[in-house]
């Protein structure tokens, strides 16, 4: 093959390369934003994914739109109905009734109670029953008047988050798909262009200065457009803010994320409804988190009267069963019962609690309705936080591209 043919494919495969380094070092650096999720070597030497390795941080500025802007939990159970909880429960709880009255009988009067005529037990049963609804709607309305102190979102959202980076990488990954595409891609877009006014330097040095191509030109515009393919991609993820104008009004730009807001508040709503803020996972943190001793206090004292109510109601039917002393001991075994067992029955209230709070519709509403400025502060902070690491890692991976190409293009 002539030499100037070998020549001109030399200088045409210098935007090519350019374009590849550029799409190559943008996909590098966006796989390491993320990946891996734990961190892989010996400290210091090694590599965390900038997303997980700053998992709490990231998880607290994320839940912080959350709670301030977008959810007020005392709204939300506003829109739960004691009424309807009541009646969901209402199969499990009767059942439950008749099974805890059944076992504290036989334990401090097993003999007589054995000997008690069934419409007696029956009757005793109904009574216990018919308390129910009642104690219920009752404990609801006091869960939904303390529920500041039963619930923190905050801290139900940052645990999640930081407890399965995974999940804090899904949810930054999913909402922001098309504008970490859009930077992979933007590497080919801007590295042709450099590689272009690369190849003329490299043309003016051979055939004009007669030196041959420079062995730091291939480096040094790896270096630039690694850091310029990187720079440019965010700057159009988020600015303009607002849709301007540009060449004389016949070309209008908006910051690519921005302008996807409905989208972006869609696949948002979902994963929060989803994978954050269960219905489970609210109930767990009652039950389990700062607020369960008040919620203890709350369902303490509902059960205490409604028990004492039942039983002055039966008082009757039980008075030749059982002693006043045995009927104390009865009370409070029947509490301690019941408190153990009425975090399983609650669960039958779960798809409707979900089909009340109505998370996700309300979530995407809400996000959808954000100004520009709030909704590019969901976004921005993965970026925000370690911005120039991102940028310098495309620079220094172009580099490292520019010396190999010198090596075996041009060596």
């Amino acid at each position: 093959m002539p030499d100037y043919i070998i020549q001109i494919l030399l200088f045409a495969s210098i935007p090519i390369s350019g374009g590849l380094v550029g799409w190559g070092t943008n996909i590098m650096a966006i796989k390491m934003t993320f990946y891996p999720i734990e961190f892989v070597g010996i400290k210091p030497i090694g590599w965390q994914g900038i997303i997980p390795s700053k998992a709490k941080k990231m998880a607290v500025k994320s839940v912080d739109m959350l709670t301030t802007k977008l959810l007020k939990i005392e709204e939300r159970f506003e829109l739960v109905k004691p009424e309807r909880i009541a009646m969901e429960m209402g199969p499990s709880l009767n059942k439950l009734a008749r099974q805890i009255t059944d076992e504290v009988m036989q334990a401090q009067a097993p003999t007589i109670w054995n000997s008690t005529p069934r419409f007696v037990k029956n009757q005793i049963y109904e009574n216990i029953t018919k308390e129910l609804p009642q104690l219920v709607v009752q404990m609801m309305n006091d869960i939904k008047d303390n529920i500041d102190e039963l619930l923190d979102l905050k801290t139900i959202g940052v645990n999640a988050l930081t407890k399965n980076k995974a999940l804090l990488n899904d949810m930054f990954i999913r909402c922001g798909k098309e504008e970490f595409k859009f930077i992979e891609k933007s590497g080919l877009y801007f590295g042709i262009p450099f590689g272009l006014v690369q190849m003329c330097i490299a043309v003016y040095y051979v055939n004009v200065l007669g030196t041959g191509t420079p062995w730091w030109l291939l480096p040094v515009f790896g270096l630039v457009i690694g850091y310029a393919t990187n720079w440019l991609a965010l700057k159009l993820i988020f600015e303009p803010l607002y849709p301007r104008k540009y060449l004389f009004g016949l070309f209008e730009f908006q910051g690519l994320f921005i302008k996807r807001q409905p989208e972006v508040a869609v696949e948002y709503a979902k994963i929060v409804s989803g994978n954050i803020l269960t219905t489970e996972r609210l109930f767990e943190f009652m039950v389990r988190g700062p607020g369960a001793t008040r919620l203890a206090e709350i369902v303490r004292d509902n059960l205490e009267k409604s028990i004492e109510t039942t039983i002055s109601s039966t008082r009757g039917l039980v008075k030749w069963v059982v002693s006043d002393k045995q009927l104390e001991v009865i009370q409070n075994i029947a509490v301690y019962r019941f408190m153990q067992e009425l975090p399983i029955s609650i669960r039958d209230t779960f798809a409707y609690a979900e089909e009340a709070l109505d998370m996700e519709n309300m979530l995407e509403e809400k996000m959808a309705g954000l100004t520009e400025k709030e909704f590019e502060g969901f976004l921005r902070p993965v970026f925000q936080e370690d911005e120039w690491i991102l940028i310098l890692v495309g620079a220094v991976l172009g580099m490292v591209a520019g010396i190999l190409q010198y090596l075996v293009l041009f060596q």
